[in-house]
């Protein structure tokens, strides 16, 4: 078996792997990528519609111009991308990876490695819907791949179950295309996605949004045929005699991203709220010279975010790497009231804060608490499907030493 050798070992090329290797480079480290595709950028490169880019870039470009952008740009800065490569064993602690790849099977061994490996989507066997399992029924970011890349439609005649982002795009994809989108189906009394996105592919195209409603059963065993859809009450309990079905032969699942971190959660400590990795402002895990960033640490609601959160990850691994670490004192991140997602879960004091929190329960208004060193930032209409960002000069953090941790609240 070959035996490589780089300064820096990053695992999945999507945007935050992609980011992180860019940023690595820039400090001056070896880098290595491995991606399981041929090329990098991961679901972008099948987001073909606009709206990403605008923070991180300051411009306004596609899924896939926001990708070839990264891959342009960690091309010249001399990264290695190792394409078609699946990685069969890894050691967190010494930092190795077994991998295979059409170039064969290699060993790679670094001083710093960073976990980009994103998330999944939730499958159909885990929503305990009764029925079959007739074929029609697939997961929202795999219908957008056969229509985007692959050139198929999955039906003629469709439902979307979740309102979540990529839900609501595919409605208005699927619209586009001639599929007839009866309706998007929402378990909350809320929507699950960003406001802009409500707004854009539903009401611009009249596809009706049912909320506090569920799939409760799907009918047709070759090919589905209906599924029943039924008012739910507290904790999400089917309500008698307000069911009805709708006669469609695609549902889409948009039931929401879970952070990919099964192969590592046996080494790496996992944020029961969040469900990803728990990692510091710099982007390190809780296992020293391994890092993490983007939706295997949370599902962020902007790529932007994980790119950001990629370059930091990415710095802060070269600098490990290169014998030139800056870390600080550390102190935990405490949620407080109303705090459901919050990122990062530990504040390093000699790096600066970006802060990102989900709201457990909407609020017309509210505002944002940092017990501790008394800052606050007010806002209007929060939503959990829309983070709020904070960010903290590391000058400011100074009164963390004495209280040895850093609440989080929303009042």
């Amino acid at each position: 078996m070959n035996r490589l050798t780089t300064d820096v070992l990053i695992i999945g090329g999507g945007a935050a792997g992609m980011s992180s290797a860019l940023s690595a480079a820039k400090t001056g480290a070896d880098v290595t990528l491995l991606e399981r595709e041929p090329i990098a950028g991961g679901v972008l490169n099948q987001c073909i519609h606009n709206g990403f880019g605008l923070q991180f870039y300051h411009e306004e470009l596609t899924g896939p111009e926001f990708a070839s952008r990264l891959q342009r740009e960690m091309s010249e800065e001399g990264v290695s991308m190792i394409g078609e490569s699946y990685v069969r064993h890894i050691d967190v602690r010494e930092k190795k990876a077994v991998v295979l790849s059409p170039k064969g099977a290699f060993e790679i061994s670094a001083k710093a490695l960073v976990i980009s490996s994103g998330a999944r989507e939730r499958p159909f066997g885990s929503l305990l819907i009764q029925g079959y399992r007739p074929s029609g029924i697939l997961p929202a970011g795999l219908a957008q791949r056969y229509v985007n890349l692959e050139n198929y439609l999955p039906g003629k005649r469709a439902v979307v179950l979740g309102s979540g982002d990529i839900g609501l795009i595919m409605a208005r994809r699927l619209t586009l295309e001639g599929v007839e989108v009866v309706a998007v189906i929402e378990r909350m009394p809320y929507p699950g996605g960003l406001t802009r996105n409500i707004v854009q592919c539903l009401e611009d195209y009249d596809i009706p949004l049912l909320l506090s409603t569920t799939v409760t059963k799907v009918f047709g065993k070759g090919r589905l045929e209906e599924v029943e859809i039924t008012k739910v009450g507290e904790r999400f309990v089917p309500i008698p005699g307000t069911s009805s079905r709708l006669k469609v032969d695609t549902l889409i699942l948009s039931a929401g991203l879970l952070p990919q971190v099964e192969d590592f959660d046996d080494d790496l400590t996992i944020d029961p709220i969040n469900r990803g990795f728990v990692v510091s402002n710099t982007g390190e895990s809780s296992v020293e010279g391994v890092f993490a960033a983007g939706n295997n640490v949370a599902v962020f609601d902007l790529v932007d975010y994980v790119a950001a959160e990629g370059w930091i990850a990415g710095r802060h691994a070269a600098l490990y790497a290169l014998g030139k670490n800056t870390s600080g004192d550390r102190v935990p991140v405490v949620r407080g009231d109303n705090v459901g997602v919050v990122v990062p879960g530990i504040v390093d004091m000699d790096e600066h804060v970006r802060l990102y929190v989900r709201l457990k329960n909407p609020m017309d208004e509210g505002t944002l608490v940092l017990k501790e060193l008394g800052l606050e930032k007010s806002f209007s209409y929060g939503v959990p499907s829309e983070m709020i960002q904070m960010v903290i000069k590391k000058e400011k953090l100074m009164p963390l030493i004495d209280a040895k941790r850093l609440t989080v609240e929303v009042h």
